[in-house]
């Protein structure tokens, strides 16, 4: 893997600094119908820049229809809507099924929607985290989203172990901000025989850093180490292939890139390998039991193969509405795609930022396009709330992470040429 601090791969002669450039690139961008599938939130009467996609989705036309079909059937059916229903509430989460394995690269029998990200990670966790004296380490990101670093902390916590011995933190080489692969691997070389479970995010919240996990993975499973993914900012910006990387388990949330609205639903993925390990610990609930004799309420606990059989309770419809909803315009669009268009847009992005005055914008994101989605975190000269808040004053839309980092990131399915380019146009009036 290339140092993260190298130059910018991507060709900067295929971008020009013009508004003619980016409404051509949007004219001829294959893509460019999606955007009329999503509610654009507006400032001042005109569309808003929306670069928060990596914090919360959009949301597409399509939920108000499909929420109104539930709200319709309930009303008219009751219980009965369990099975009468335009989509019968009892099965309703296997619509989203192939959809959803699709999304990441996966097979069916290892995906399923349930609960939220966190809820996920906690129930994977009591499954393909079981530390011993002489292995117990969890490996994570230094800077991993708290959330994670608060589960894995009181994961071991649970089981007697010290966070502070049994965390291990994966901490970038001096002067640099983000992590590298041979670190990373060399680590795992020297502590795997240590480690039980390594759990990171695909792709950094702070940083925007995208790892090679099916590297990380190779070399994990190659010292006995169990491997975790969080995808809450992989999946549905980058192109996945969790069964082919060979991760034991990865969880994400769908609020973000998935557009399934504030709060929604998450996914969980575990690998097929695993699909028929019944004796795995793991916290049981009735939705996870045998279909077939689930209704009979008998009193022992008879798991579904695959992600199923961690399903805890029935789901609920509205949410699951309006991720169908997000879900089927991946499935049309295809994440082949939207990764091409996420390359070209993001870097017509760091080409628009590199042109700024030296020194005013400082990319901490990767140049690498392969070590990226579509996320560029920013440090502005100077006091980068106040930039954020006359960004929010002109209608742009992103958002800020402490310390300093102002996180944008233009997504695919909605997000247009010309945004970047008077995105770009605003940073430059405000820098000089």
């Amino acid at each position: 893997m290339a140092d993260p601090k190298v130059a910018a791969t991507q060709d900067s002669s295929l971008y020009e600094d013009s508004e003619d450039f980016a409404r051509a690139a949007d004219e001829t961008d294959p893509l460019r119908s999606y955007r009329q599938q999503f509610r654009m939130p507006t400032h001042q009467g005109q569309e808003c820049i929306y670069l928060a996609g990596n914090s919360l989705g959009l949301q597409p036309k399509k939920v108000k229809e499909y929420i109104d079909e539930e709200l319709a059937d309930w009303a008219q059916m009751g219980v009965e809507g369990h099975f009468a229903a335009r989509h019968p509430w009892l099965p309703y989460h296997e619509n989203l099924t192939d959809m959803t394995a699709r999304l990441v690269g996966a097979r069916p029998i290892e995906v399923v929607v349930m609960n939220t990200l966190t809820v996920n990670l906690h129930l994977m966790m009591v499954s393909f985290y079981r530390p011993r004296r002489e292995r117990y380490k969890i490996l994570v990101e230094k800077n991993a989203f708290p959330s994670d670093q608060y589960a894995v902390a009181s994961q071991a916590q649970f089981h007697g172990f010290d966070p502070s011995v049994a965390v291990v933190e994966l901490v970038p080489r001096s002067e640099e901000l983000t992590l590298r692969t041979e670190d990373i691997i060399d680590l795992i070389d020297r502590q795997g025989q240590a480690i039980a479970l390594v759990m990171l995010g695909n792709v950094n919240y702070l940083t925007g850093q995208a790892f090679d996990m099916a590297a990380i993975t190779e070399a994990a499973h190659a010292k006995g180490c169990l491997v975790g993914v969080n995808l809450a900012h992989g999946a549905g910006n980058l192109k996945l292939n969790l069964h082919d990387c060979d991760v034991d388990f990865a969880v994400w949330c769908s609020y973000k890139y998935l557009n399934a609205g504030p709060g929604s639903l998450a996914g969980c993925f575990v690998h097929e390998r695993h699909a028929y390990e019944f004796d795995l610990p793991r916290f049981a609930g009735w939705w996870g039991h045998n279909k077939q004799t689930r209704f009979v309420m008998g009193p022992h606990f008879d798991p579904i193969a695959g992600a199923e059989g961690w399903q805890l309770s029935n789901p609920p419809i509205f949410p699951l509405a309006a991720l169908r909803a997000s879900l089927e315009l991946f499935d049309a669009a295809t994440m082949d795609a939207l990764r091409s268009k996420s390359e070209r847009l993001t870097g017509y992005l760091e080409f628009l930022l590199d042109r700024l005055p030296p020194g005013y914008c400082t990319i901490i994101t990767p140049r690498d396009p392969a070590q990226r989605g579509c996320q560029l975190s920013l440090r502005i000269k100077g006091d980068p709330r106040a930039v954020l808040e006359h960004l929010k004053q002109v209608g742009v839309v992103c958002d800020f992470r402490e310390p300093d980092i102002i996180r944008v990131a233009p997504t695919p399915l909605y997000n247009k040429f010309i945004d970047v380019y008077r995105f770009s146009r605003i940073l430059s009036e405000h820098a000089s």
